[in-house]
């Protein structure tokens, strides 16, 4: 059988969970598997436990290795896309990994891996919100704030291999301190965990919310549903931050219009999910009012709509693509 007839795998490969699916040619999930990552036990052991989660996959689609064409992996960055290798993700606690190499052992399958960001935006590219256009910008609000370029059809890499860092524009240098260290980036603006942040800060100064009810007292647990609940409820204090960060997402996506001047802009993650009108509304008045008039013409912003397997699915269509190449 030709492998553009046979099923693939998308891998998403996160900090806390390993998911993997196996797609038929027409994107089509014909079954999925999840481990927990354990990133704790070292490389090797999450290199085990990702082999397992695909066997899990294939066998319940009612498939052997052997059906399989390829197999892509989204996995947090920097990494080098072309040969498969993490560089170095804190996350994970990876450095030098040769992920390709040591999965296709593993497996017997040809593996192509690239950045979970960029992957997700492929997803919603070829089955997703982004279908059928040529330049694409996906902005994923989560823990952190992750993106992804497609340009001409293609993703955008750059020189280094590891383009697309949109969540680490500085839109303000003497802003809050990101988790990359500068100060001022979109990511510390506007991921999950400036909101949840934010909303703290406004607690502890003494600012009416449900948040603490919501939570228990335990401000880790302000999870996007939680978001979702009180700003249902007209949360006075969530209200507010959650409209400051699609002010400063909007600021960051009027930008790249100009820069990039992509047909659709694609937002994603788990805290846009759990709010699509709020960010889409917001962050579509926003960016339209700061960019030219020429780029904003024709242009959607969008939510995502692929959600938790916008990743899987970019992976599988990855897989796929880059083993065409590859032949």
């Amino acid at each position: 059988m030709d492998h553009r007839d046979r099923p693939v795998l998308g891998i998403d490969l996160g900090g806390t969970k390993i998911l993997a699916a196996v797609v038929d040619p027409n994107g089509t999930i014909l079954s999925r598997s999840k481990r927990k990552t354990k990133s704790e036990k070292g490389p090797a052991d999450v290199l085990e436990r990702m082999a397992a989660c695909v066997r899990d996959a294939v066998q319940a689609a009612g498939l052997q290795m052997s059906d399989i064409a390829s197999a892509g992996v989204g996995a947090p960055g920097p990494l080098d896309p072309i040969r498969g290798i993490i560089i170095d993700t804190p996350n994970l606690k990876f450095v030098d990994v040769h992920l390709k190499d040591e999965l296709e052992s593993r497996i017997s399958v040809p593996v192509f891996v690239d950045n979970d960001v960029n992957v997700g935006t492929y997803g919603e590219f070829v089955y997703g919100a982004a279908r059928g256009v040529q330049d694409v910008v996906g902005l994923f609000v989560g823990t952190g704030l992750g993106g992804g370029v497609i340009i001409n059809g293609k993703l955008h890499h750059g020189f280094s291999l590891n383009g697309g860092e949109l969540g680490h524009m500085i839109l303000d240098p003497d802003g809050p301190v990101c988790g990359c260290g500068n100060h001022g980036c979109l990511e510390a603006f506007s991921s999950r965990t400036a909101i949840q942040r934010e909303i703290e800060s406004a607690i502890q100064a003494g600012k009416p919310s449900i948040i603490p009810e919501l939570v228990k007292g335990d401000m880790s647990q302000i999870t996007s549903s939680v978001l979702k609940k009180a700003f249902e409820s007209n949360d006075p204090v969530v209200e507010k931050t959650l409209k400051t960060a699609c002010e400063y997402l909007g600021i960051a996506v009027g930008s790249l219009l100009n820069i990039l001047s992509p047909e659709v802009v694609v937002l994603g993650g788990g805290v846009v999910e759990a709010l699509p009108d709020l960010f889409v509304k917001q962050v579509r008045k926003k960016a339209f009012k700061i960019a030219f008039p020429i780029c904003c013409k024709d242009v959607r912003i969008v939510a995502s709509e692929l959600g938790d397997d916008a990743v899987i699915l970019g992976a599988a269509a990855l897989g796929r693509q880059r083993l065409a190449e590859a032949n």
